[in-house]
């Protein structure tokens, strides 16, 4: 009895100390983003991961803005802070110019937003940014968890795939983060879709139309100057409007390219759409998102995927 007493006692001063960490851990992250969603209302609540302040909303930002607008809870989490992804700007000023340009892209989609305090080109998949994912997706209460595929050109998007992979069976574990409560029912985890064909390419369960709120989700992904009108990382000098007729130009090039990678998913997943609105309908889809089902999540059947994803009425 002694000795369970003291296994008890270790257990309960463990999950206070944790919990006083997590308090005094300085946040980056903006208001709404500390505002964890109603439960009991129905609603799904979605969390989606990626790499930088701009990945999420690349990837999911048309299905976001459909699935916020039917007043379902949906969260972006950037993994790092962006701070040097600019190619004449970084640190502080850089980040937090980046955090303004996600928050104000979250209010056009309708979504909440979150970037964690992690240095861009530096993530790794250590245990502490692990129970940070897992601390996320329980607080969230997510159905759906989505992040990159683990294999990409850049370090921060595979690393950002392998901590949400590495969270998939944690969250539903009590003494991993017990200052959290485990999750009953482990949610469904899924990936972007990506070009790369190496080790295995990218085979999306889903695809949805985001015909709908195309221009939405463009006008989201336009108030990220320092990404799009600027070039980010890669850009230069060069890409800078001198006055306003180059600016409405250059606005227009960077809206016609991100239409482009959305037109591009219609049409490399044409069959999947298929499976989703049946020949004729998905012939007519245009712009498009595409998911995949990782494995060490829950399995949903077509008809869960249906309510989780309900767009196809």
């Amino acid at each position: 009895m002694k000795r369970f007493s003291l296994f008890t006692f270790r257990r309960v001063a463990l999950a206070c100390l944790l919990a006083l960490a997590a308090a005094l851990t300085i946040n980056f992250d903006n208001t709404a983003a500390s505002v964890e969603p109603q439960t009991g209302d129905g609603k799904l609540r979605i969390i989606a991961f990626g790499a930088h302040p701009d990945d999420c909303e690349l990837s999911v930002g048309g299905a976001a803005a459909m699935w916020a607008a039917r007043g379902h809870h949906v969260k972006l989490v950037a993994v790092t802070n962006g701070d040097i992804g600019h190619w004449r700007e970084a640190g502080g000023p850089l980040a937090m110019r980046r955090k303004k340009e996600v928050e104000e892209a979250s209010r056009i989609l309708g979504t909440t937003v979150e970037v964690l305090d992690n240095h861009d080109g530096e993530l790794m998949p250590t245990l502490e940014n692990r129970r940070a994912i897992i601390r996320l997706i329980r607080n969230w209460k997510a159905d759906i968890v989505l992040s990159p595929r683990p294999n990409d050109y850049h370090p921060d998007h595979r690393y950002t795939g392998v901590l949400v992979q590495d969270a998939a069976y944690m969250v539903t574990v009590p003494f991993i983060c017990p200052e959290t409560p485990a999750m009953k029912n482990n949610p469904i985890f899924m990936y972007y879709t990506d070009r790369f064909m190496k080790p295995n390419p990218s085979q999306p369960d889903i695809a949805v139309s985001i015909d709908s709120v195309i221009d939405k989700k463009l006008d989201a992904l336009a108030v990220m100057e320092s990404q799009f009108l600027e070039g980010g990382a890669n850009g230069h000098e060069g890409l800078m409007p001198k006055n306003a007729a180059e600016r409405t130009k250059r606005v227009a090039e960077v809206r016609r390219g991100h239409a482009a990678r959305n037109i591009g998913v219609a049409d490399r997943f044409r069959n999947v759409l298929k499976e989703w609105y049946g020949p004729e309908a998905a012939a007519g889809v245009k712009h498009a998102e595409a998911f995949e089902i990782c494995e060490y999540g829950r399995r949903p059947d077509k008809a869960e995927l249906k309510r989780l994803f309900p767009f196809f009425q």
